[in-house]
């Protein structure tokens, strides 16, 4: 008898999880279409010149391609629907002051992001287009939060940086491409001594400073802290006030939110504050997100952006129970 084997990294849904998973996806759009988000639905596949448009090295290497037999030309099946979202943003309705955009499907990669982790996420997110500053972010990370406990999950644990601060603080130092990269490898892994080296030569004030973000994650308290450590900076301001902002307006809502200046996920993407929410059991975060001002540059309407996505796998197995009445 043959054995029918699926590839690494690919499985079949079963019943009782496959009607799970439709639980949430209907639970998480509703609660979208509730608050006037809007449902797209782009293609599965499309041109690399399009999908790619704007998105970094990492997706890039992440994206199965395959010559289209009709036209020659080179496609992409999609990796991540961000993208996507910016384009349809930027070209389909671009005579919208505002959009509200959601989405759920698949997305496919070329090799898994952790060893038990599916190469066929079901992504699903929202994103808000035109509306900058801070009401923007807060309505998004309100909207994460809530989708997460229509799901079922309880109490989750939220990460918050601001990727303007390490920005601000690197361009004033005028540091060379591959210094740069190093120092952001350092941060992220909140290396101290690593920076302190790479930082050598500096202003000492600057110096000081990004050595400091390695040790600047906690409560709120640590915006206190970063006023008085970090450089007199216009944008540094602004983002501190961001984040006190945001810390204020989610006061009360029993979760567990640590503020991390040395987060700096999707820097090369993100433009102001990011986001991820965890569970207790899970190292993975369960949400991301974050602000993308710079999303639609490519596409030729670059304005402020922000928005979420998770994996309806993933989210399954860290909220196995019934979802919450919206």
């Amino acid at each position: 008898m043959r054995a029918w084997l699926l590839p690494e990294n690919i499985e079949d849904v079963l019943p009782p999880k496959a009607w799970r998973l439709e639980d949430v996806r209907r639970a998480m759009l509703d609660l979208f279409r509730g608050r006037g988000f809007e449902l797209v639905v782009p293609p599965l596949i499309e041109y690399v010149d399009s999908l790619l448009t704007g998105a970094g090295t990492d997706l890039d290497l992440k994206t199965f391609k395959l010559v289209d037999q009709l036209s020659g030309r080179m496609m992409g099946v999609r990796a991540d629907m961000t993208p996507q979202v910016a384009r349809i943003d930027a070209h389909l309705l671009g005579h919208n002051p505002v959009n509200r955009l959601c989405y759920a499907g698949s997305v496919l990669h070329t090799v898994p992001d952790g060893v038990y982790r599916s190469r066929e996420p079901m992504q699903l997110g929202a994103e808000l287009y035109g509306v900058a500053g801070v009401e923007g972010d807060l309505e998004i990370l309100t909207l994460m939060l809530d989708a997460l406990q229509a799901a079922g999950l309880k109490n989750p644990q939220l990460d918050i940086g601001h990727v303007g601060i390490y920005r601000a603080l690197v361009e004033e130092a005028g540091l060379c491409a591959e210094v740069e990269e190093a120092l952001f490898k350092a941060l992220q892994a909140k290396a101290a001594d690593e920076v302190r080296s790479l930082c050598e030569g500096l202003n000492p004030k600057l110096g000081q400073a990004l050595v400091a973000l390695t040790q600047l994650y906690g409560g709120v308290e640590i915006l206190q802290t970063a006023r008085t450590t970090l450089p007199d900076n216009p944008r540094i301001h602004a983002a501190l006030d961001t984040l006190a902002h945001l810390a204020d307006s989610l006061e009360g809502r029993g979760i567990d939110l640590a503020l991390d200046l040395a987060e700096l996920r999707g820097y090369g993407y993100h433009s102001g504050a990011v986001f991820a929410a965890y569970t207790g059991g899970h190292s993975r975060a369960i949400a991301l997100g974050g602000r993308y001002d710079e999303a639609g540059k490519a596409f030729g309407r670059a304005r402020p952006a922000t928005g979420f996505s998770l994996d309806l796998r993933e989210l399954v197995e860290a909220a196995p129970g019934e979802q919450s009445n919206l």
